[in-house]
């Protein structure tokens, strides 16, 4: 069991952070699509190969950005209105990147209930590390050349056809559980081809979809859990990944590197957790916080096993799929 340590708020504190609104929240998931948008039309009308990269990467980035705000709305934060928040959290912000939110949602408390114990679904997330660099790079290469997207869709299909005794069975399995991701994806083609560039629902969306998405992803989760301080110390099993407004940009939308102040308040919407940091620092938790100052500091904890060891790899990539 992880213990009690809670920083105490007071009323007006605790009350600040509980807020929701459904004005931010819709503005944030506008704001994700805008840029996605915005980053199409802007290679649409500079085809280059550096406008192309710009234009792949801000994109992807957006795409973890709806998978966080989906992450909001598995703990109903993105929303006050319940029905609004689970809606728009499955149909704009799950369902086009692959996720949902009713499978999402359990698993992710479970994460939350028993973080970095034997429980914690994502654990196997965070045990390998640290790892050797050849490892790691490994796992970059593969993320960047789309082969951990592929791999994780094709692990998606394996568990939802099931066990079923009939092939029919299975293919129904599979088209009950993908119709949306289906559904939304299709809306976006369909966006894209009404525009004139029905290419760029392959090159603007899938692509950044298989490759940045998955490496930002793969980094993300390193910071969150990976070679923290004590995993029995809700102030140490959890990191905060100090950075700067370029970096969240592009590899940390919404405010995810604030991963610490998430699991001490999960009521929190994210757009509240740097006063939620603030707070803490206030309060005098500071020395005591899993704080590190950017993901490059992360990476070189995460990376300094001196052997390589693959070891486990084909389990990790099956497990990858958890979203925040």
């Amino acid at each position: 069991m992880t213990t009690d340590t809670q920083p105490s708020l007071s009323p007006e504190q605790n009350a600040y952070l509980r807020e929701r609104s459904d004005w931010m929240g819709a503005y944030l998931v506008l704001h994700a699509w805008g840029v996605i948008a915005l980053a199409m039309a802007f290679f649409i009308a500079w085809p280059n190969p550096l406008s192309f990269i710009v234009a792949v990467v801000v994109i992807g980035g957006r795409q973890l950005g709806l998978a966080i705000l989906m992450h909001d709305a598995a703990h109903r934060a993105l929303f006050k209105n319940t029905r609004l928040n689970d809606t728009v959290g499955a149909f704009l912000c799950g369902w086009p990147v692959g996720a949902s939110l009713t499978l999402y949602r359990p698993y992710h408390l479970s994460h939350h209930r028993h973080t970095q114990q034997k429980e914690d679904p994502d654990l196997i997330l965070s045990a390998p590390f640290p790892i050797s660099s050849s490892s790691f790079w490994r796992k970059m290469r593969r993320d960047i050349l789309g082969i951990t997207g592929y791999q994780r869709r094709m692990e998606f299909f394996r568990m939802e056809m099931g066990d079923a005794p009939s092939r029919l069975q299975r293919w129904k399995n599979l088209f009950q559980a993908e119709k949306y991701f289906a559904l939304t994806n299709l809306l976006i083609f369909g966006v894209t081809a009404a525009a004139g560039v029905w290419w760029a629902y392959w090159a603007l969306w899938l692509l950044p979809l298989l490759t940045w998405y998955q490496v930002i992803s793969r980094i993300r989760n390193i910071a969150e859990h990976a070679v923290v301080g004590n995993n029995d110390d809700r102030l140490r099993n959890t990191r905060t990944t100090l950075t700067n407004w370029g970096m969240r940009m592009v590899l940390a939308p919404y405010w995810v590197n604030y991963h610490l102040e998430h699991h001490l308040f999960v009521f929190t919407p994210c757009w509240k957790l740097p006063a939620a940091h603030r707070m803490l620092i206030e309060q005098g938790f500071g020395p005591r916080m899993e704080l590190t100052q950017g993901y490059r500091a992360v990476l070189r904890k995460a990376v300094s096993k001196p052997h390589d060891d693959d070891a486990g790899n084909g389990k990790q990539r099956g497990q990858s799929n958890a979203l925040i």
